[in-house]
């Protein structure tokens, strides 16, 4: 992946009984509910166009009452067919498969999932009508992003922070992870089954790290500083955070900051 993990300063795990900010749901400052919504998809499958449109009206926060925090995750086993997708992965491919057997579902595109823990074909939106109306009543956990900056050196910078993991999860610990995507991505296809079509993107992942765990009754609070590639326009990146059950399991938290609106260049 072109965008790594340089460095994570300035661990601090401290009692969530210390802390006001330790309070659960609502997950966002306005009172919305984060629902994370990972779309995986591909330039060389015909049917991906359709789901790549409607994560970008989710994209557009169109629910009242949920936040959409949405990442398309380009798999790379479509290369094959005369077209490879500039934006796919073999982590993504990996990703998408440790879903199937957790949610013992099949593997294919588009297929879209929702706070890790429904699965359904990308571009139905009935589908994700009744996805989004399950996560609306799930409790959340808030997480926070704050200090996002780049720096001259191609760094980018943010301090993370969550509440408290409260004993009503059910989990001892969780996963902590930060992605990086590019809010918008196009590409004119010239070969596979897409070709001659110009496709357009949203949210498309550059890479998606674990940053750290949060254990039970405690807060999670870190400074992260993720390497960006060279030429990287920090005005077309957002920085998307989440709280994951281990073994990637249900999603109980996630925020996402637009960088390009709140960075400034450091030395």
């Amino acid at each position: 992946m072109k965008i790594m993990l340089v460095s994570i300063v300035g661990l601090l795990l401290v009692c969530a009984g210390a802390l006001t900010r330790a309070a659960e749901s609502p997950s966002t400052s306005d009172g919305r509910t984060a629902v994370l919504v990972e779309l995986f998809t591909s330039e060389g499958c015909s049917s991906c166009p359709p789901a790549d449109s409607l994560l970008q009206k989710l994209d557009q926060q169109p629910i009242a009452g949920e936040e959409m925090i949405v990442l398309s995750e380009h798999v790379d086993y479509w290369n094959h067919i005369g077209w490879k997708d500039p934006y796919s992965a073999r982590f993504y491919s990996d990703r998408q498969g440790t879903y199937g057997k957790r949610l013992g579902a099949d593997v294919y595109t588009p297929q879209m999932v929702v706070d890790g823990t429904s699965e359904f074909v990308g571009s139905d939106p009935a589908l994700a009508e009744k996805a989004f109306a399950k996560a609306l009543n799930r409790p959340k956990i808030a997480v926070r992003l704050s200090s996002v900056s780049t720096s001259t050196t191609n760094v980018l910078l943010a301090h993370l922070e969550t509440a408290a993991l409260q004993e009503s999860y059910g989990l001892s610990e969780a996963d902590v992870y930060v992605a990086v995507a590019l809010n918008r991505a196009e590409s004119q296809v010239s070969g596979g089954e897409n070709s001659g079509r110009k496709l357009s993107h949203s949210a498309v992942a550059k890479s998606i790290v674990k940053v750290g765990r949060l254990r039970r009754g405690q807060i999670f609070a870190q400074d992260v500083q993720l390497k960006l590639a060279p030429g990287t326009d920090p005005q077309n990146l957002r920085l998307v955070a989440f709280v994951q059950e281990p073994g990637q399991g249900r999603v109980i938290g996630a925020t996402v900051q637009t960088v390009g609106t709140s960075a400034a260049k450091k030395n």
